[in-house]
């Protein structure tokens, strides 16, 4: 007879994203994972897989997950300007509040695993395309709406509030100063004016 889980993969998965987003792919230890995930490690195996599926399986939710994000604030927002500004809000917001000082798991895994692992490059490689897509698409709404000049460039402000916002997250891990990171965001949307 087959053993019926006592958990919740969903729940379970949540619980492996955060302890691979504040450790790091490398260490966390298997161990980490079956005391942390409050499983046995044979459950463990069975549902995810080893180390690795269990890592790119959270990623993914991740991944997912911060996609998400950033299309309801996009899509909320009548004005662009509103909707970037509600963005690096959030993210600042983010940074006060992040007592393990995570940043983003995306860029912790870049600067992890890059170089030496081609298939997180790739999943890295693509990540980034999408995102940059983002903002880049969400700068030229702001053009076709006449919020900006239509002299503006949208994929290179795309692409520059992109990497304002990585770099913020990357910034925020040693230095949270709100003031700085407002001041930031200010510096990176007065490109819009």
């Amino acid at each position: 007879m087959p053993r019926v889980k006592q958990f919740n993969e969903k729940e379970i998965l949540n619980k492996a994203m955060e302890l691979f987003w504040e450790k790091g792919f490398h260490a966390t230890s298997m161990q980490n994972l079956v005391s942390h995930l409050g499983i046995n490690r044979a459950s463990l195996y069975d549902t995810f897989g080893g180390k690795e599926e269990l890592f790119n399986k959270a990623f993914t939710q991740y991944r997912s997950a911060t996609g998400n994000m950033l299309k309801a604030i996009f899509d909320k927002e009548d004005s662009v300007r509103t909707g970037l500004k509600k963005l690096f809000d959030i993210a600042i917001e983010e940074a006060l509040t992040d007592k393990a000082r995570k940043g983003c798991f995306v860029v912790n895994t870049t600067t992890e695993l890059i170089p030496g692992d081609e298939a997180i490059h790739k999943v890295l490689s693509d990540n980034k395309t999408n995102v940059e897509s983002l903002f880049i698409n969400y700068v030229q709404k702001g053009i076709d709406r006449g919020e900006f000049s239509s002299s503006k460039n949208a994929e290179s402000i795309g692409l520059m509030l992109f990497t304002l916002y990585s770099g913020m997250r990357v910034l925020a891990k040693v230095d949270s100063n709100p003031d700085k990171l407002n001041s930031m965001v200010q510096a990176g949307l007065s490109v819009l004016d």
